[in-house]
């Protein structure tokens, strides 16, 4: 069985005519209210592309026109490429991949201890990733902060390179850090062409809610859409908090959001790998705190999938995390139920479905392996059964006939290996032979299998000579 890149869509929450009224909503809100702009150049390109602005509120209204050729104009099809092929990932229509997320401040670790993150912890969590078949891509999912600001992002992306042949994607912080990353991976990637062509690294932007874009990351959108690379417009609307409490107004309020993204990148380099991204979800009414783990977050995600595919570009979705303190049943159950409905619905790049606790604040290590697991299932669901004439075995069944068995059949043999999910993590044993193994829970499970792939896996390593200039030009850290 694939591990990524099955087709989803067999889940959605938005029906018959409820899509094109997001969208047209989305419309008329971009045309009379419109968008502060608070970064100068992208604001001068809006007005230099006919867009109506309000120098003194920096209120940018863009109209339909506008939207529908940078729709035109945004690929439908993206391609985040792995250093080795088998870790492509081909983000169009209704391909899923599931992968990590962040950026987590703290890791709980395999002694058990939660503490500040540091860059080892991100070369180290690509390790165990690079060797979890159902994690299909690495997100930089934590913050180094045994690092300067001005030094985080070229260490990140190297550190997590450097550890996985995955897809690295991740947050920046300075302008001059996003083109030191850009630098660093033209070098591993053999030149400037050649990562255009195959784009090892892509990066995330923030737009903010309601209808804002900050002057910070609106220059680095900006600086990565000059560059031509994949580029997330990720936004955050929080029900009842930066958006109407309700999942339908959350939901018009991001299709306005993330189109004036879309616009922007368009506007600045025509074709530019734009992917919309859709990092929403509740607000606890009883405290007016953040929620990682809600299952209205997966209706939430679902329904911009549904979008996404109207409009024909990527959707960079969120499904997976969990709002308890612990890899306990309640982390199991909330990352399994939004990933599950996400999937189904047919997002593309779904993050965050690895790994994060306590409303996104800390990485887990031991999650890691048992998000895996809780991935590799919901791939299966995507695989969905197959009705071939020798999947429906009417041959054999008639063979057998009443009362036999089809043990030794061939035909038993030749699909027992595609036809189900093999756990790695999962207790299939009687309660005597698990007792006699310690009677080990999943988490102490989860555990081993952590440690002994951090002890023994060894991923793609980067060259000699492309350590020793990307050690030179930039002064990246060597970690593992």
């Amino acid at each position: 069985m694939p591990s990524g890149g099955l087709v989803g869509g067999q889940y959605q929450p938005l029906i018959g005519q409820e899509i094109e009224r997001i969208h047209e909503a989305g419309l008329r809100i971009l045309e009379s209210t419109g968008t502060k702009v608070h970064n100068q150049q992208s604001f001068e390109v809006f007005e230099d592309q006919g867009a109506i602005v309000d120098k003194e509120t920096r209120t940018v209204k863009i109209p339909r026109s506008m939207v529908e050729e940078a729709l035109a104009s945004a690929p439908s099809r993206v391609t985040l490429c792995g250093r080795q092929d088998e870790h492509d990932l081909i983000l169009e229509d209704r391909r899923v991949y599931l992968g990590t997320g962040g950026t987590a401040v703290n890791v709980l670790d395999l002694d058990g201890m939660r503490r500040q993150s540091i860059l080892k912890d991100v070369a180290q969590l690509a390790r165990l990733v690079d060797a979890l078949d159902n994690i299909h891509f690495y997100v930089l999912p934590v913050y180094p902060h045994d690092l300067p600001k001005e030094k985080v992002d070229v260490n990140r992306f190297y550190a997590g390179l450097s550890n996985t042949s995955k897809h690295v994607m991740g947050g920046i912080y300075t302008r001059e850090g996003t083109l030191n990353v850009i630098r660093m991976a033209e070098e591993i990637a053999g030149g400037a062409e050649h990562l255009r062509k195959r784009a090892l690294v892509s990066f995330i932007t923030c737009l903010v809610s309601p209808l804002m874009m900050d002057d910070h990351y609106g220059g680095l959108l900006l600086e990565v859409a000059k560059e031509g690379l994949p580029v997330v417009l990720s936004v955050e609307p929080l029900c009842g908090a930066t958006a109407p409490v309700t999942l339908a107004g959350n939901l018009t309020l991001w299709a306005a959001e993330v189109l004036s993204g879309v616009v922007l990148t368009q506007l600045v380099n025509p074709g530019t790998p734009a992917i919309a991204g859709y990092v929403g979800t509740i607000t606890d009414m009883r405290t007016m705190g953040y929620l990682a783990g809600p299952i209205e977050a997966g209706l939430l995600s679902a329904g911009a999938a549904q979008l996404s595919h109207f409009w024909e570009i990527p959707l960079y979705a969120t499904a997976g995390m969990s709002d308890s303190l612990v890899p306990d049943s309640q982390a199991g159950y909330e990352s399994a139920l939004t990933t599950l409905l996400v999937a189904l619905s047919g997002a593309n790049f779904v993050h965050d479905a690895a790994g994060l606790l306590e409303f996104a604040l800390t990485a887990s290590y031991e999650k890691y392996v048992i998000d895996n697991e809780i991935n590799g299932m919901v791939m299966r669901a995507l695989q969905g059964i197959e009705m071939s004439d020798d999947a429906m075995a009417i041959d054999v069944i008639q063979q057998v006939g009443p009362g036999g068995d089809f043990v030794g059949e061939r035909h038993t043999v030749k699909h027992m290996r595609s036809e189900f999910f093999f756990p790695l993590l999962a207790n299939r044993k009687k309660l005597a032979a698990w007792e006699a193994e310690g009677s080990k829970d999943a988490r102490e499970r989860a555990n081993e299998i952590a440690r002994e792939i951090l002890t023994t896996h060894e991923p793609l390593p980067i060259p000699g000579e492309v350590k020793a200039r990307v050690g030179e030009l930039l002064g990246v850290a060597e970690v593992g």
